[in-house]
């Protein structure tokens, strides 16, 4: 007799590795001490946010004495929040954007989940190219689809002819996500060029839009002076979802949002679908407190934050290459992903682990044989760890030989 619907008994048992890693570097931080233990397992930023959020912060302390302050509003988000966001979205994406093209969520996680809720029907799929960032499974299989699979090749590029074999007829939407969690890949504009004309055709065959859904929480992050193209211009059905917690170090805020290509076909119903999943997913809105954050840092310079992990990504390029660890340099975003020796990740992160350093086996990404590494920690903790990805890089070889 089960307390709990089989579905989710069967995601309890899928689980999450991030977070499984995460839970055991706190027994391992308890058991050896907190400066003991190298924890690359988590992609939570660790620098503080911007001097203008603070500044926000205080600001909106001295005015909750006004009535409701901290109450409901639209469940899109403050009028105010959303024509700062159009705005600003409108000079990043190329396009012009009103208020009623976008909507604020609790995170990018709410935002992709109350745009799945209004468009999937039960069966549909939901494309993504390995390797990819693990809960999207959760996302889609929360509102009937299925996510689907799609190789990329061996440069974490899109396998075009992998992709016109997934297309189906019950096709909904394809995620990609660039900068990318966890490889660190920036799709250039003639990828993403291609990638629309693939899907334009399939939706001209299906008779119903299959959507380009780009989750964008990195864009930021581009190194060595690489370009993020804006996806809303190359695709009618493109939407783009993303969030705040990286960008201003505010993860923990939970404000997010998508914005819908104004090409699309009657995006005013679209839109007004995508609101109501939002409420009734039990958002309801998205927070007040963030929404006050998110516009006073809005055009904020990140270039500080660019350049600090810059520089850990060199040192820790550096610490793999000491170890001979074979990896593609990340183009972007604060992660890598090294192949594991042998292609033994359960190894690779067991020994590991012996060194008290943990990342996150690829098989929670989808491709077995890497393992992720999170960069967003202070440099003197990925310096620390040198000798010990040495050290369980020769041992995991090792094992092999014998």
């Amino acid at each position: 007799m089960s307390v709990i619907a089989a579905m989710m008994k069967e995601s309890i048992e899928q689980g999450s590795l991030i977070r499984q890693m995460f839970d055991l570097g706190i027994k391992l931080k308890q058991q050896y001490g907190e400066e003991n233990v190298l924890d690359f397992s988590l992609g939570n930023p660790d620098l503080p946010p911007p001097p203008v959020v603070q500044q926000a912060m205080a600001d909106l302390a001295k005015n909750l004495n006004r009535p409701a302050s901290l109450g409901y509003m639209q469940n899109a988000g403050f009028a105010w929040a959303l024509e700062a966001l159009a705005e600003e979205l409108s000079k990043e994406q190329q396009v012009e954007l009103c208020k009623s093209d976008v909507m604020l969520s609790c995170g990018a996680a709410g935002a992709m989940n109350a745009f799945f809720h209004a468009v999937l029907e039960p069966g549909d799929e939901v494309l993504v190219f390995a390797p990819y960032f693990g809960e999207y499974k959760f996302y889609a299989k929360n509102h009937g689809g299925v996510l689907k699979t799609v190789a990329s090749d061996e440069t974490f590029m899109p396998d075009f002819e992998a992709l016109e074999k997934a297309l189906t007829p019950k096709t909904r939407a394809l995620i990609i996500n660039s900068p990318n969690n966890p490889t660190g890949i920036v799709y250039p504009q003639e990828v993403i060029e291609k990638l629309a004309a693939v899907l334009e055709k399939a939706s001209e065959k299906n008779q119903r839009p299959v959507y380009l859904v780009s989750d964008e929480p990195y864009r930021y992050l581009a190194y060595d002076g690489c370009v993020v193209p804006a996806v809303l211009p190359l695709y009618k059905y493109a939407v783009v979802i993303s969030s705040f917690s990286k960008k201003y170090g505010i993860a923990g805020e939970r404000v997010g949002y998508l914005a819908l290509s104004p090409k699309i076909e009657d995006r005013e119903l679209l839109m007004s679908a995508c609101i109501l999943s939002n409420r009734i997913l039990g958002y309801v809105n998205p927070p007040v407190v963030g929404q006050y954050l998110m516009k006073a840092a809005l055009g904020t310079s990140t270039q500080d934050a660019l350049e600090i992990y810059a520089k850990r990504r060199e040192t820790f390029c550096e610490i793999l290459d000491n170890a001979g660890l074979d990896y593609q340099k990340p183009m972007g975003a604060f992660y890598i992903f090294p192949k594991a020796p042998n292609g033994d990740d359960d190894l690779f992160i067991k020994c590991l682990q012996e060194e008290k350093i943990l990342g996150v086996s690829g098989k929670g990404f989808g491709l077995a044989g890497y393992i992720r590494l999170c960069y967003a920690v202070e440099e003197k903790v990925i310096a620390k760890s040198r000798e010990g990805f040495k050290r369980a890089a020769d041992k995991a070889r090792k094992a092999f030989k014998v």
